[in-house]
């Protein structure tokens, strides 16, 4: 069993260096990555280096304004169309209820904020006064 395992392992690897000399030999193998093996910045030179790298940078940056803008139009749309239907009479907000919601969180964070230092305490006793900093 050991020998038909050895056996076995050689001919993986006569079939790997076998495939790894075919790939040596492909012209499309060796246009894109070159004829020696390495590292593929020292088959660059450092202008082409440099002038790979600032393509690259503006081709992102030019998708990230893209995506940015789309992303931006959506929200402020979005926005707009909520307080268009806020002002029609589509959406009404309880405000009693969202003033009892925030004296709860506030209540909350004080409660959490008593065992913290002195100057965390100051920081929320100047919210709650409403400071005008």
């Amino acid at each position: 069993m050991a020998n038909y395992n050895k056996d076995l392992e050689e001919q993986i690897a006569d079939k790997v260096v076998d495939l790894t000399e075919y790939a040596k030999r492909q012209r499309w193998w060796n246009r894109l990555f070159g004829k020696t093996s390495g590292p593929v910045a020292a088959k660059y030179s450092v202008a082409t280096q440099i002038a790979i790298g600032g393509v690259s940078g503006w081709c992102a940056g030019f998708l990230f304004q893209k995506v940015g803008k789309v992303a931006a139009t959506a929200v402020g749309g979005g926005l707009l169309l909520l307080q268009i239907a806020n002002n029609s009479g589509y959406i009404q907000v309880d405000w009693k209820r969202v003033e009892k919601d925030v004296n709860k969180a506030k209540k909350q964070i004080k409660k959490n904020t008593d065992t913290a230092g002195p100057e965390l305490n100051t920081l929320v006793e100047k919210g709650e006064n409403g400071c005008h900093c």
